[in-house]
C-alpha cells in the first residue's frame, strides 16, 4: 500500500499546480454505444470511458490486459498473449457481457468463451466504452451485466507504424499499421502477429490480427468498412480439465465483415447497417491425436439493422430495428438455427431547466426457439452543478442459453436442452464529478436474477458437470472510481484508482459444485500512475488487488517505460513484476513475472 499512501501524498503537494492544467479529451466525448448521442458528463449511467491517452498509459499489449485496470470488469485470462481470456462484468458470467466493435454486436450463440476473440488491436483502438448495469433494452439479451464498445479510430492521417516486441517465454510480437487518406476514401490496415513458446508445458501460441477500416464515397454520402480476422493457435493445458495425461489444444477464427452509413438532418440522423460475423472452433483433448476427441464449431450471424434519432420540442426520441439469423454447424453440438428480431424505442425528455433528465425505453425481441420477450428500463439523472451529477437507473434484463448450454455433451460435462432463459431486475444509483482536473464516481446496484445458469454437479463425488438453472440469485455491490491530472515540472502526470465491492449468495447454493459462478471478485482494487518525467519519457506503474469469493487473494504489479527518439519509441514492460502465484479462472497458474522490449518506428 506504499504506492497508494505516495498518491494521497501528491494529491495535496501538487494541487495547486493543477489548477492552470488543459482541458482533458474526456470532456468532450460523446457516448456513441446508444441510440441517442449523449456527452459523457450528462449520462445517466455508470460508464467507463478508456480514453487513447488511458491506451498509451495503460502498460497493455492487449484489450484483455487493459480491460483488467478497470473496477468492476474481471477478465479472466488463462496465459499470456489474450489468447483465451473470459469477460465478467460485476459478477455476470462469460455469457452475460456483450461486445461491440463500433456498435456492432459480437455475439456467439455458441459460447461466450469467444467474446474476447473478437477484441481488436489496441493500435486501432480510439476508446474503448465500459457500459455497467442491465443493457439489454439498449442492445438487446447478451447484455445482461452489461456492455463494452470498441470505438475504432476515425483520424486515419497517412502514417506507417511498426512495432516489434520480444522478451521472456519466446515471446515475438510484430505490427504494422497503415492510415492512408485520400481524396475520397480513407483507410486503415493493421496486421499483426503474436507468438510465444509458453510459460509453462503446452502454453505455446500463435496468433495472427488482420483489421481493415475504409470509408468511401467521403465527400458524397460516406460509406463505411469494417473487416476483420483473427486466427488463433494455442496449447490449453488445463484450461477445461485436470487430467495429467490429457494435452489440449485449441484453434480459433473470428472474423467481420460490416458496411455502415449515415443519413442525417437538422432532426433526423438514421444509422443503417448490414454485417456478417463468423467464429470456428476446433478443440483437441490431446494435441497429438485427433481422433481421441475432437470438437469442431462453426458459426455464422447475419445481420441488419438501423438505428436512428429523432429531436423534437418534446426531447429525442431513439428507436431502432435489428434483424440476424443464426446457424451453427457442429460435431457435438449439431446443427441448429435461430432468428432473432429486436426493436427498440427509448425517449430523453428534459425538464426543470434542462438539469433533470428521464429516458424510459423498451426492447422487445423474437427468438425463433424462445419467443417474445421484452425488457423495459428507465433512467433518471439530475445535473447538480455544471460539473456534478447525480443519477438512477433501474431495468429488467434477459438471456437466452448458448448452444454450449443445450446440446453441449463429454464425459464431464452435460448440456440441458430443457433450460429456461436468464432474467433478471437491477437496480443502480450514482453520483460522478468530472473535470479536467479531477473526477470521481461511486455507483451502488443490486441485482434480482432467476434461472441463472451454471454447471453444477449433485455431489462432489460426481464427475458431471450438467447445466442447471440456479433458482435466485442476489448480487449486490458498489463502485468507486477517482482520476486526478497534476503537473511537476512542467510534465503532466495522472493517477487513476478503482475499487469494486461485489457480494451474491451463490456460494450458498452451489458450495463445492459449481464450475463457473464461485470464482467471481469480492473485492477488487485497481491503482495507475502515469508520468511523464521528462520530454522524452514516460512510465507508468499498475497495482492490482483481487479478493475472490473463494477466499483466494492475490497482488500484481505492473510497469512499462517509454523512451522517445524522434520517430523511435523503445519500450520495456514488465508484468507480475513481484512474482505472484495466482489462478484468475479454472486450473491454470498465471505466467511469473515476465519482460517485454519492444521498438515502434513512425514514419511520417
Amino acid at each position: 500500500m506504499l504506492l497508494g499512501t505516495a498518491l494521497i501524498f501528491n494529491f495535496s503537494v501538487l494541487k495547486i499546480q493543477a489548477q492552470n492544467l488543459p482541458s482533458q479529451s474526456l470532456d468532450s466525448v460523446t457516448i456513441t454505444s446508444t441510440r441517442i448521442d449523449i456527452p459523457f458528463k450528462e449520462n445517466s449511467r455508470t460508464i467507463t470511458v478508456i480514453t487513447a491517452a488511458d491506451i498509451k498509459n495503460s502498460a497493455a499489449v492487449n484489450v484483455a490486459d487493459l480491460l483488467q485496470q478497470f473496477a468492476g470488469v474481471d477478465i479472466r485470462r488463462r496465459g499470456t498473449g489474450g489468447s483465451q481470456a473470459d469477460l465478467h462484468i460485476r459478477g455476470g458470467g462469460f455469457d452475460q457481457t456483450l461486445l461491440l466493435i463500433d456498435g456492432i454486436k459480437m455475439d456467439d450463440s455458441q459460447t461466450g468463451h469467444h467474446t474476447m476473440n473478437a477484441a481488436l488491436p489496441i493500435e486501432v483502438i480510439e476508446r474503448i466504452e465500459i457500459i455497467k448495469g442491465p443493457a439489454a433494452r439498449i442492445f438487446g439479451q447478451n447484455a445482461f451485466t452489461g456492455a463494452i464498445n470498441i470505438v475504432t479510430k476515425n483520424q486515419l492521417s497517412n502514417t506507417v507504424s511498426t512495432n516489434i516486441e520480444t522478451g521472456s517465454f519466446g515471446q515475438l510480437n510484430a505490427s504494422v499499421t497503415v492510415g492512408s487518406e485520400l481524396n475520397n476514401t480513407s483507410h486503415l490496415v493493421h496486421a499483426g502477429k503474436v507468438t510465444s513458446d509458453g510459460y509453462r508445458i503446452n502454453s505455446d501460441y500463435d496468433n495472427s490480427n488482420y483489421f481493415l477500416k475504409s470509408v468511401f464515397n467521403k465527400n458524397n454520402q460516406p460509406i463505411e468498412m469494417i473487416a476483420t480476422f483473427f486466427d488463433r493457435k494455442f496449447g490449453a493445458q488445463n484450461f477445461y480439465t485436470t487430467n495429467p495425461t490429457f494435452f489440449e489444444y485449441e484453434e480459433t477464427q473470428n472474423s467481420l465483415v460490416a458496411f455502415t452509413t449515415k443519413f442525417q438532418s437538422e432532426k433526423l440522423k438514421i444509422q443503417p447497417r448490414v454485417y456478417w460475423k463468423r467464429n470456428q472452433d476446433m478443440f483437441l483433448l490431446r494435441r497429438d491425436d485427433p481422433t481421441f476427441f475432437r470438437n469442431f464449431h462453426i458459426t455464422h450471424k447475419v445481420g441488419a439493422e438501423a438505428n436512428a434519432s429523432y429531436t423534437s420540442t418534446a426531447g429525442v426520441t431513439g428507436f431502432g430495428v435489428d434483424l440476424s439469423h443464426i446457424s451453427i454447424s457442429s460435431n457435438n453440438l449439431g446443427e441448429r438455427k435461430r432468428f432473432m428480431a429486436n426493436i427498440f424505442v427509448e425517449h430523453l425528455f428534459k425538464l426543470a431547466n434542462d438539469k433533470l433528465d428521464i429516458t424510459p425505453g423498451v426492447a422487445l425481441t423474437y427468438f425463433s426457439d424462445f419467443n417474445f420477450h421484452a425488457f423495459p428500463g428507465i433512467d433518471v439523472g439530475f445535473q447538480i452543478t455544471k460539473d456534478l451529477r447525480t443519477y438512477g437507473n433501474l431495468g429488467y434484463t434477459y438471456r437466452i442459453p448458448t448452444y454450449t448450454d443445450l446440446f453441449y455433451s463429454d464425459p464431464a460435462t452435460q448440456g440441458n436442452p430443457d433450460l429456461e432463459p436468464e432474467e433478471a431486475f437491477a437496480q443502480e444509483i450514482g453520483i460522478k464529478y468530472v473535470t479536467p482536473i479531477f473526477s470521481v464516481s461511486l455507483a451502488v446496484f443490486n441485482r434480482d436474477a432467476t434461472n441463472l445458469i451454471d454447471y453444477i454437479r449433485p455431489n462432489v463425488d460426481d464427475a458431471v458437470f450438467t447445466a442447471t438453472n440456479i433458482t435466485e440469485v442476489n448480487t449486490k455491490g458498489f463502485e468507486f472510481d477517482a482520476a486526478y491530472n497534476f503537473k511537476l515540472k512542467g510534465f503532466t502526470q495522472s493517477i487513476n484508482f478503482g475499487y469494486a465491492y461485489l457480494d451474491d449468495n451463490i456460494l450458498d447454493q452451489n458450495e463445492d459444485l459449481s464450475r463457473y459462478s464461485l470464482n467471481t471478485l469480492r473485492h477488487q482494487y485497481t491503482t495507475r500512475f502515469s508520468s511523464q518525467l521528462s520530454k522524452n519519457v514516460r512510465q507508468n506503474i499498475v497495482y492490482k488487488y483481487a479478493e475472490r469469493t473463494t477466499g483466494q487473494t492475490y497482488n500484481v504489479w505492473d510497469a512499462s517505460v517509454f523512451f522517445q527518439l524522434k520517430n523511435v519509441e523503445l519500450s520495456i514492460t514488465a508484468s507480475n513484476i513481484f512474482d505472484a502465484d495466482y489462478i484468475e479462472t479454472g486450473f491454470v497458474p498465471m505466467p511469473p513475472s515476465n519482460v517485454l522490449f519492444g521498438l515502434r518506428y513512425n514514419f511520417k
